[in-house]
């Protein structure tokens, strides 16, 4: 079993200090990883559920195969994860701005990431998400402008609760015309969310996007012994 806690990683960030702990949670007899910025909890692996249906609910519109896939935020991996038991995955770019979250997937501190990092069609690229987009250049430092079949992206709490001021432009329809430019046509992004659907969000996508939809993901809380939801917005061009 381990000892009950374990900092695994830790580091002073831009954004604050980030930090990868795994901690043996008695009430439900396992081993729990949680990443934190300062003292706000960003994710933890007690609730993958909602991490895991965005990449499945952004993969399943798509037809046809060798599909070329980003994942916006690599945190714990379970998107990324997920994204590449779909077959039809051809590559994954993975865009993740603190480089120890990138390393801890290197170092496969990350049990239920295992394969993620190994895997061939999984490349790392160190950026901000954000600025990428806003910028105009697009998610493939090698391939300026490069388009892609599907755009995952779990960064922020929701588009109203960002971790930083400047991610705040992208959930206008100017930042999200930037970011459908980046997709092929019939192209899917994908958004996690931690509230409940948020009509001025959609009224952006709506503007931008000619159908999207938000999906309530409901999971079982051990820490409540209720239920908890998050929202997956799908947004096709």
């Amino acid at each position: 079993m381990g000892a009950r806690f374990e900092e695994l990683a830790w580091r002073e960030t831009p954004i604050g200090a980030i930090s990868l702990r795994r901690r043996r949670d008695p009430a439900v007899g396992v081993d729990v990883y949680e990443v934190k910025l300062d003292d706000e909890f960003l994710m933890s692996s007690l609730f993958p559920v909602a991490e895991i249906e965005l990449a499945r609910l952004g993969l399943a519109p798509l037809l046809g195969d060798a599909l070329d896939v980003v994942v916006g935020g690599l945190g714990l991996g379970y998107t990324a994860r997920t994204a590449l038991e779909d077959a039809r995955v051809r590559s994954l770019v993975v865009v993740e701005a603190i480089e120890d979250v990138i390393d801890w997937h290197r170092r496969q501190l990350l049990p239920f990431a295992a394969g993620l990092a190994p895997d061939p069609r999984t490349r790392f690229v160190r950026a901000d998400f954000f600025a990428a987009v806003a910028g105009g250049a697009g998610l493939d430092p090698d391939q300026p402008g490069r388009r892609f079949h599907a755009v995952l992206l779990d960064v922020d709490h929701s588009p109203r609760h960002v971790l930083h001021p400047g991610h705040a432009p992208f959930y206008t329809p100017d930042g999200l015309r930037r970011l459908a430019d980046l997709l092929h046509p019939e192209g899917v992004f994908a958004l996690w969310s931690d509230d409940p659907p948020d009509a001025g969000f959609g009224a952006a996508l709506t503007e931008v996007f000619p159908a999207w939809q938000a999906h309530v993901v409901p999971f079982a809380n051990p820490l409540t012994g209720g239920e908890s939801a998050n929202t997956v917005y799908v947004a096709r061009r």
